[in-house]
């Protein structure tokens, strides 16, 4: 049995190393410092800019999902970015990944946020999929971003 949960301190290393798996096997992106992935689970443990939810199954971590607080201009009201939902591969193809995606959408409604949005790369099929199986519809808009050389030359080291 799986439970869903908020993250929890106990819960960095096995956290980190999921992490990981999701940076650096599954979207192949450089492998970010453990203190910036550190920095970043402590940050989002206070819940003032983030939150984190955890999937357990027999006492090891199987899954993720990320939650960012911003706004939206066009509704003045806050909003929560679902920026990242990853279960191990023994998870996928089970209920694991509804469940966390579920809790993150009851948060969003249960602390009054306009909606909760999210995106995926044009190539992942199977999360476009379930996403659409859950509800979710694809918006129309294009979306762009740009790295500061700060950000770039971090992540090249």
């Amino acid at each position: 049995m799986a439970t869903v949960r908020k993250a929890e301190s106990k819960d960095i290393n096995q956290l980190t190393e999921l992490m990981y798996e999701y940076i650096v096997d599954f979207y192949q992106r450089p492998k970010p410092p453990m203190e910036k992935v550190h920095q970043l689970f402590y940050t989002l443990l206070n819940q003032k800019e983030g939150a984190q939810f955890v999937v357990e199954q027999t006492e090891e971590l199987v899954g993720f999902a990320t939650l960012y607080f911003t706004f939206d201009t066009l509704f003045a009201h806050k909003v929560a970015i679902l920026n990242d939902l990853y279960v191990t591969e023994e998870a996928r193809g089970t209920d694991i990944a509804h469940e966390l995606f579920q809790a993150c959408h009851h948060f969003a409604e249960e602390n009054n946020y306009a909606y909760m949005s999210w995106l995926t790369t044009n190539d992942n099929k199977r999360a476009q999929r379930f996403y659409e199986k859950m509800g979710g519809i694809s918006e129309g808009w294009v979306h762009y971003s740009i790295q500061t050389n700060k950000m770039t030359s971090s992540l090249v080291k």
